[in-house]
């Protein structure tokens, strides 16, 4: 059982519908769709609300979670799509199989320590020339800064800290978003995309 198993029905609730009122992270999810060609993997997916959007922007696209109550929502609201429980951390691909990866506040419970394995990860199942779009907590600190989360601890991150650890995992920077809080937020919301070199 994971932390998210507890809470998957609120989280769904509360979440499902966020894009609603989110254009920039709609922005960024179409450049993503865009750019990206081949399968894509909705790596973390919850409830599977991202997951539908990029099949709605034209994408062959599936999610993977590691909550079981997660994977049981997705499928349950998306029928029609592929939804699968498992790690981030070891992934059940080929090597260069993904054209594109979304990881939207997926890594944000991972120790620091852990980051740079997952994203050698990513790096390992991405084809060459294939996007990666991480969506994360920002922090202001050189160093990741650890937070209560409701449901588990979480970290914020530089966007530039981070995107170190991206270039020595053979990702280069297509652009990023920096923005403010919104009403129930209480940090910087960001996004990175990058891709594959």
């Amino acid at each position: 059982m994971t932390p998210y198993d507890s809470v998957a029905p609120l989280y769904a609730e509360m979440f499902s519908n966020v894009l609603d009122t989110r254009p920039l992270e709609r922005g960024m999810l179409a450049a993503f769709a865009e750019l990206t060609d081949g399968p894509v993997a909705d790596l973390g997916c919850g409830p599977g609300h991202l997951t539908a959007h990029l099949r709605s922007l034209g994408l062959d696209v599936f999610g993977l979670d590691l909550s079981p109550a997660m994977i049981a929502l997705a499928r349950e609201a998306h029928p029609d799509l592929r939804f699968e429980q498992g790690s981030m951390t070891a992934l059940d691909l080929e090597n260069g199989s993904l054209g594109g990866i979304l990881a939207f506040y997926s890594t944000i419970h991972m120790a620091p320590a852990e980051v740079p394995a997952v994203l050698a990860e990513f790096s390992r199942v991405l084809a060459p020339g294939g996007h990666l779009l991480l969506g994360f907590y920002a922090g202001d600190g050189p160093e990741p800064q650890e937070f209560d989360h409701k449901v588990t601890p979480a970290y914020r991150w530089s966007p530039s800290r981070l995107m170190d650890l991206l270039r020595q995992a053979g990702f280069a920077e297509v652009g990023r978003l920096v923005r403010e809080p919104v009403e129930g937020e209480r940090f910087l919301q960001a996004q990175l995309l990058v891709r594959k070199d």
